[in-house]
């Protein structure tokens, strides 16, 4: 039997925060910045799945007076927030590593390689978990951040290998700064994909012109102007336009919608706003077209 999505998201939390105490525990006896760095990692894992586990929470709400959209960007809020704590973890795992490397100290080896162990494996188990489901931005972040503590677990074993069989204390601090680089890389992911949603730029993958070009194919239509193409969230496309059709019946002009929606349906977007006017566009929106016109772009 398959997990809902926020079941699976509690287990992620659950695991994410053993790790965690192991890590804590582990790099304050071994001394290794490594571990900490990447137990600050996991912390922001656990962070984003906590916030991704209530914000799958509250988006199921319904629609109301004061959120006629939903709740759905809830999560968006969230990943902002989480992205942007990664910034600051990375500048301290950046300053921490910098003071290493003048001043390197003693690490016991075999604590730091047996944690770090357990820390792989466990990230491994929360990867697995969160395999799925990648088309909502909670879950794909939370995601990508444990696939980045997946690989942060991989330098720090690595770096506890090097260092129990040759001694080279730079490991450590190295194997940090690999982990602060992809805690910021992570960071800067997450507040990209959710701003972009929220100044509702064009969603990545769907092209423009392409769309209304499959609404000018349909027969009745004459041309289109304020076109607009967003995303309510994450994988929510949503399109509006006033489209010029021929002077025909009502039950004909809701019929030339149902198709124009069956058209934009099939690329992908449900969410649609057709104004079907029977008047020529007054040529002051963003795509002024004709059928027997190029694209015309008006600013």
């Amino acid at each position: 039997m398959s997990l809902t999505k926020e079941k699976r998201l509690f287990l992620a939390l659950m695991i994410s925060l053993f790790i965690l105490f192991i890590e804590v525990i582990g790099g304050l006896l071994s001394n290794s910045l490594a571990l900490l760095s990447d137990a600050g990692h996991v912390l922001t894992d656990a962070f984003a799945i906590a916030l991704s586990l209530m914000a799958a929470m509250i988006s199921k709400k319904p629609s109301d007076f004061r959120a006629t959209y939903g709740y759905q960007r809830i999560g968006l809020l969230a990943a902002i927030i989480n992205g942007i704590s990664l910034f600051a973890v990375a500048g301290y795992i950046f300053y921490e590593g910098y003071r290493r490397f003048v001043s390197p100290p003693h690490i016991e080896a075999t604590l730091m390689l047996t944690v770090a162990v357990a820390g792989l494996i466990g990230n491994g188990i929360m990867a697995m978990i969160l395999s799925k489901g990648h088309h909502d931005l909670n879950i794909k972040s939370a995601w990508l951040h444990i696939i980045g503590d997946l690989l942060a677990s991989v330098g720090v074993v690595i770096a506890g290998i090097i260092l129990y069989f040759t001694n080279f204390k730079y490991a450590d601090p190295i194997a940090s700064t690999i982990v602060g680089l992809l805690v910021l890389i992570g960071g800067i992911r997450v507040v990209r994909d959710a701003l972009w949603v929220f100044l509702e730029l064009a969603p990545a993958g769907y092209n423009l012109q392409e769309i209304t070009k499959a609404i000018l194919s349909v027969p009745e239509v004459q041309g289109l102007h304020d076109v607009h193409l967003w995303s309510i969230s994450h994988g929510r496309p949503a399109f509006s336009a006033h489209v010029w059709i021929n002077d025909v019946p009502l039950s004909k002009a809701d019929e030339i919608r149902k198709r124009i929606e069956q058209k934009l349906s099939q690329i992908g977007i449900n969410h649609t706003v057709i104004q079907l006017e029977c008047t020529e566009c007054e040529k002051n929106g963003l795509y002024c077209q004709l059928r027997t016109e190029e694209f015309h772009y008006h600013h």
